[in-house]
């Protein structure tokens, strides 16, 4: 079978990446990128491009018959730093966008469909060490709870309907190809940005804040090899936990001044995003990742931060 392939909200940080992995595997014209906005850069010229907002399901619907998708990627949402000055906002476009997309999967019969979710889908009684697949789940932000709502409805959905939705909680994502969307990781992109450009920079979160991130290579290697897993070997249909690695702002800044000896790394007094991260967990078990599609990891610290200023670099 030829695969068509629909990402929506193709402009994002995991978007431009994702867009042209799929292209390289399935060739330019079978992968169609998609979002509210006039397409970036990374993707503009490497092939088809549609206009598509979720919340407009006749637009939607018009997509979806047009192109008869054998897979889609829903990567259109508002995040957690974003979300919390908008809430009502996030809340729509993050659950009303994956209804309407669920809905006209079934109608349409895709094959499967992508959604992320995030370790935003924990809270502050979710154990914050090695945090399990199953346990406590209070987010206590708009991006958490909606999240946490959206994996319900996708394994819904699974069941009800037999659609084969597949999703990861993704960590802070880090990448040098396109900027963050407003997230409570985003220090950790900006940071090698301000390295090379002044040399010094000013963290929104606190000294010892360790949460778990991932170089953006390895969320999208992981994004496509669940994917591509065989339906029957996976046992989680809500969000499969994906650990990353976990290190604190100050831990970066050392690995940054290995490369960049005069860097200088200093901290706000207070901001809203540090109470969002002290209710993430610290670090993430993500054993039934392993188990059921192999997952494993491959960038560490030392090099993320290579990759990282090696790559902007050259177009900063």
């Amino acid at each position: 079978m030829t695969e068509k392939i629909l990402v929506i909200g193709a402009n994002g940080q995991i978007g431009t990446e994702l867009v042209n992995a799929l292209r390289n595997v399935y060739g330019a014209e079978q992968v169609i990128a998609s979002d509210i906005h006039d397409p970036v850069d990374a993707i503009r010229d490497t092939g088809p491009f549609e206009f598509v907002n979720v919340l407009d399901n006749d637009n939607l619907q018009h997509i979806f018959q047009k192109h008869q998708p054998t897979q889609v990627y829903l990567l259109a949402a508002i995040l957690s730093a974003v979300g919390e000055q908008k809430p009502k906002m996030a809340w729509d476009l993050n659950m009303t966008g994956l209804i309407h997309v669920l809905d006209l999967a079934v109608e349409f019969k895709v094959a499967k469909v992508f959604w992320p979710s995030s370790i935003a889908v924990f809270g502050p009684h979710s154990p914050q060490f090695d945090t399990p697949q199953y346990c406590v789940m209070d987010p206590n932000t708009v991006y958490g709870f909606s999240k946490l709502a959206g994996e319900r409805w996708c394994e819904y959905y699974f069941a009800k309907h037999g659609l084969d939705v597949r999703s990861i909680r993704y960590p802070g994502l880090i990448g040098w190809r396109a900027n963050p969307g407003g997230g409570t990781t985003d220090y950790a992109v900006h940071i090698f940005h301000e390295a090379l450009k002044t040399g010094k920079y000013e963290s929104f979160l606190s000294a010892e804040t360790a949460l778990p991130m991932m170089y953006m290579d390895d969320a999208i290697r992981a994004t496509l090899d669940l994917m591509n897993a065989p339906a029957e070997s996976l046992t989680i249909r809500s969000a499969y936990n994906l650990a990353g690695i976990s290190f604190t702002p100050t831990q970066l800044a050392e690995e940054i001044k290995k490369i960049i000896p005069g860097f200088e790394i200093s901290y706000a007094e207070s901001d809203p995003r540090q109470a969002i991260a002290d209710s993430w967990p610290k670090s993430i078990d993500d054993s039934y990742a392993q188990k059921d599609w192999g997952w494993k990891l491959e960038y560490d610290l030392p090099a993320i931060t290579a990759g990282m200023l090696t790559n902007l670099k050259k177009i900063i």
